[in-house]
Formats: structure tokens, C-alpha cells, sequence
């Protein structure tokens, strides 16, 4: 794809902790350019739930001063979440509207979807649709949905969907706990069947907000759990937030010694190691995407042995600007206690 802010990189890019940031930001064009928060893999300019209706005119105001003069170039994957396709076309008419990255769709279904695409069809952006309305509990409806973004025209513009975890639990009258993760709510099957539906077909989907600052060790939980649904990206609507959620995102060296051995070409088809059995034939895409994982968010404590990869560990450290202790493996999160570790 042509747009120059997809390309910063040579690899693939890594959504990361997706900051979410109000339009209405004081330090909008700062945050966009990287001056403020240049940790940041990815930034979401949020025109919709974050913007009360009264300050939309304002909000659109700020962000088209941003696009006008934020820089061409960024080190962030950088989408404006439009409130609805009348918010998206005057965004698209903003100058400097080729600067981002692409949009973030906001309760969207098959029956609106193409009032979105339809905008973006003839420009470079990519498009992160937002499952959060009725029809997500709906599994008919989801298989439906999944078919319109496979289209060949569709499919490569769509880097991820988004799962809208507090809309979702609104209309069911729920707010998530304080003490617990997303997946002990009603939403945790859903999320599983959101899994099984969309990324067979080799569509990703990033996993909810978790809104409870003062919660780290539940924000922990949380995350390998996310993990363990195959979800490496995860909202964040707090700076704080972000290298808290990412440390997780390092890859434990004996996965990496695992993920090695297995795409191997010497290696049996069937082998013991670190006292588990590994299958070349359907372990070898859980490997590949484990040392991609690694090449992004890096390795933790990793060692000589494997040089190459750990080349390309210290970008992934250096690029969220340190990623803190190590975190619980994959599948075992801490047992959550009263105290967190992020400060609001």
C-alpha cells in the first residue's frame, strides 16, 4: 500500500496497546506526532464516545489542525475513530487525511459497512471495524459479517477488528467488575465465539478496554487471557496503561526454543520437548507467529543462543520504551491482589 504512514516500517507494524485519545486533546498534534507519548505503537483519534455531541464541532476543529500539520512520517500507526460516515467524509476532506494510517468504524455491521468502505475504497487507508452492537450476540449474523470483509476487495483493507467490551456488556445491562477480567462476564464466550469465527479467515481482532486504572494485577489477568485467545493488541485509554499491557506481549524464551525447533527443516515430525509433545505439521504456524511476536514486543531474558532473534527483540524493547518486569506466562496470570501497579 502506498500510504507513507503504513510503510514506516519494513515489517509488519504492531498495533500494540491502542491508545485511545479524545479529539478535543490539548496536546493532540504533539501526541500525534510522536513529541508526546513516542512510545506509542499505535493512537486512536477518537471522534465518537470519547467527544460529548456539544464538542464535536470543536473536536474536528483540533483534529484538522493536527492532520494539517502533523508530520508526513511516524513510528505510530495513527486512525481517527469517526463518529458516524458523515464524520468520516468530512475527515477525508480534511487536508493531510492521507497522513493516517486509516479509521476506526464505530458499531458497525454488514448493513452499514458499505457506507464506510465506500469512502476509503479509492484510498490507501486501512479500516478496523467495531464489534459492539446486538448482532455481535447473534452467530448467524457474525458468519454474514465475516463473508462481506473477505471479499477480495474488502479483505486486505481490514487490519483488525475491534471488540467493544463496554457496549456490549450495556446491552445487557452489565458493567464489568472491578475485581475480575472480562472473560468472567457474559462476554467471555462471546469473545471466544468472535475468535472462532473471524480468525480462521485470517481476520485478527483486538481485545477490550479494561477501564479500572487502579486494577493492575486484574489488568494482568486480564491480558493472558487475551492472549490466550490468540489477541496480541488490546485498547488502552491510559498512557500508564500502555507498557503495562505490552510487557506481556514479550515472548518467554523457552517459547522462542520451541518456536525454533519446530520450523526447524531437521527436526522430526513429531518430537518431546521441555516435557511437552510438538507437531511440526500444527504447531508450525503457532511458531511462526511466536518469533514474528518476538521480532516485534521482544524476548524476555533472552540469551546468546539465538542472536538473530534477539537482534530484533531490542527494537521491539526500545520502541515501547521498556516493558517493565516480566510478566505471568501465557495462560498462568497472576493471582490478582488489592493493590495495582498503573497510576491513573
Amino acid at each position: 500500500m502506498d500510504n507513507p504512514s503504513y510503510q514506516h516500517s519494513a515489517h509488519k507494524p504492531a498495533l500494540g496497546a491502542s491508545l485511545y485519545v479524545p479529539s478535543t486533546h490539548k496536546d493532540l498534534l504533539a501526541i500525534a506526532n510522536g513529541d508526546k507519548l513516542e512510545h506509542l505503537r499505535s493512537l486512536i483519534l477518537c471522534t465518537e464516545d470519547a467527544v460529548a455531541e456539544r464538542d464535536l464541532s470543536y473536536a474536528l476543529f483540533n483534529l484538522s489542525l493536527a492532520l494539517q500539520n502533523m508530520g508526513e512520517e511516524s513510528d505510530s500507526l495513527r486512525f481517527v475513530r469517526v463518529r458516524n460516515p458523515e464524520v468520516m467524509a468530512r475527515v477525508l476532506a480534511m487536508p493531510g487525511a492521507h497522513k493516517l494510517t486509516g479509521f476506526v468504524l464505530p458499531k458497525t455491521t454488514r448493513h452499514n459497512f458499505e457506507q464506510y468502505f465506500a469512502q476509503v475504497r479509492h484510498t490507501q487507508h486501512l479500516l478496523m471495524p467495531t464489534l459492539e452492537t446486538a448482532e455481535v450476540f447473534d452467530d448467524e449474523e457474525m458468519k454474514l459479517f465475516c463473508r462481506c470483509l473477505s471479499a477480495p476487495q474488502v479483505r486486505p483493507r481490514i487490519l483488525a477488528l475491534r471488540i467493544g467490551g463496554n457496549d456490549l456488556l450495556a446491552l445487557l445491562g452489565l458493567r464489568r467488575p472491578t475485581s475480575g477480567t472480562i472473560y468472567q462476564t457474559p462476554l467471555g464466550q462471546v469473545i471466544g465465539r468472535l475468535i472462532t469465527t473471524f480468525r480462521p479467515h485470517g481476520i485478527p481482532l483486538t481485545a477490550p478496554v479494561f477501564e479500572h486504572l487502579s486494577q493492575g494485577a486484574w489488568l494482568d489477568a486480564e491480558v493472558a487471557q487475551d492472549l490466550a485467545h490468540g489477541m496480541i493488541a488490546k485498547t488502552a485509554i491510559h498512557p500508564d496503561q500502555v507498557p503495562h499491557i505490552e510487557r506481556h506481549y514479550q515472548v518467554a524464551q523457552s517459547d522462542i526454543e520451541l518456536a525454533l525447533r519446530i520450523i526447524d527443516p531437521d527436526s522430526p515430525a513429531v518430537f518431546r520437548m521441555q516435557e511437552s509433545m510438538c507437531e511440526v505439521a500444527t504447531h508450525s504456524s503457532w511458531a511462526q507467529q511466536i518469533i514474528e511476536q518476538a521480532r516485534l514486543f521482544g524476548i524476555r531474558h533472552a540469551n546468546d543462543s539465538i542472536g538473530n532473534i534477539g537482534n530484533h527483540a531490542s527494537q521491539g524493547q526500545s520502541h515501547d520504551g521498556g516493558a517493565g518486569p516480566e510478566a505471568a506466562p501465557h495462560g498462568q496470570p497472576q493471582t490478582p491482589t488489592t493493590q495495582g501497579s498503573v497510576r491513573p
